[in-house]
């Protein structure tokens, strides 16, 4: 995990019960005589994630709908983590912080997780959009719960489920990031598919039980063509917001979408890529990001956005 991962070491469960006394019951020694949680139990892991949302991350109130993606905290932290590196990297090493930093966060979802993450770690400014009416109304509710972060986070509703960007980016509008989780199965059957192979991982056993135990709906885990369709409908869509934006950013799950992302890229003309390898356990995954910016427009995005004190 990345260096500032809070979530490096193996969970201190004193303290995360602490924090939030309804996890007690989820807490069980595991075959190492380990404390643990069962992770095949989704009602355990979204308590897990309240914990660690409220004991690292000052979220006093979190919650989701039912059959919502619930998601793994440490990996959306790394992600967060990798993207500040990258906006350090055009600074001089020195990662720009506060709230008139500003990223967007496609397919929000319910969770709302890498806004909270984010605003908490680095006082970022986040807009969140999604396609789902259910997601963005469970999103709002988070903020609405948690005073502190509700001047830091806006969600747009985006009414088009094939614009990624149009509707969202408002004219005149810029963002230092965009950072996004695509829907990486191309079907629910092989959604269900890899649900299997996850329960299975994790029980040692094999299982035929048909059911996404971890959450998630249609926009959240599949979409027709998977990842490679929907990262190169973005990549293609990011062009005509070049400069509205420094460093646009996704997550790609499979390496075998590398090649169709990278041919995407060059035929949008981006002036840089980047891929930042990320592991977590026996998962391996990174993250591709490109730029429009030439040398000249980075450096004048930096001096004027970044060359002062943020609040």
């Amino acid at each position: 995990m990345h260096p500032r991962n809070r979530h490096r070491e193996r969970y201190n469960f004193g303290q995360l019960i602490e924090s939030c006394p309804q996890l007690a019951p989820f807490v069980r020694l595991n075959d190492y005589k380990d404390e643990s949680i069962n992770f095949f139990d989704p009602e355990a892991v979204k308590m897990l994630n309240k914990a660690l949302l409220k004991h690292f991350y000052h979220i006093a109130d979190w919650d989701i709908p039912e059959n919502y993606l619930c998601p793994p905290i440490p990996g959306r932290a790394d992600y967060i983590h990798y993207m500040a590196d990258l906006l350090g990297s055009c600074n001089k090493g020195k990662i720009p912080e506060g709230k008139t930093v500003k990223c967007l966060d496609i397919g929000v979802g319910a969770n709302c997780v890498y806004p909270l993450i984010g605003s908490s770690e680095y006082g970022w400014s986040f807009t969140g959009s999604d396609t789902d009416p259910v997601s963005i109304g469970s999103a709002s509710r988070i903020i609405a719960s948690n005073p502190g972060i509700q001047d830091l986070i806006e969600l747009r509703l985006q009414p088009n489920p094939n614009n990624i960007f149009n509707g969202i980016i408002l004219k005149g509008e810029s963002f230092d990031i965009t950072i996004c989780n695509p829907p990486y199965h191309a079907s629910l059957a092989e959604a269900q598919s890899g649900t299997l192979r996850k329960l299975s991982n994790l029980t040692g056993k094999n299982t035929t039980r048909p059911l996404l135990n971890f959450g998630g709906q249609h926009g959240e885990l599949w979409c027709e063509g998977g990842e490679e369709r929907f990262i190169e409908n973005m990549i293609r869509q990011s062009k005509q917001f070049c400069g509205s934006c420094f460093w646009f950013s996704t997550l790609v799950s499979k390496e075998s979408s590398l090649k169709s992302v990278y041919d995407a890229l060059h035929k949008a003309e981006a002036f840089t890529m980047k891929t930042i390898p990320m592991g977590q356990g026996n998962k391996t995954g990174r993250i591709v990001a490109w730029t429009f910016l030439n040398l000249a427009q980075q450096n004048q995005w930096v001096n004027i956005k970044w060359n002062t004190k943020h609040s």
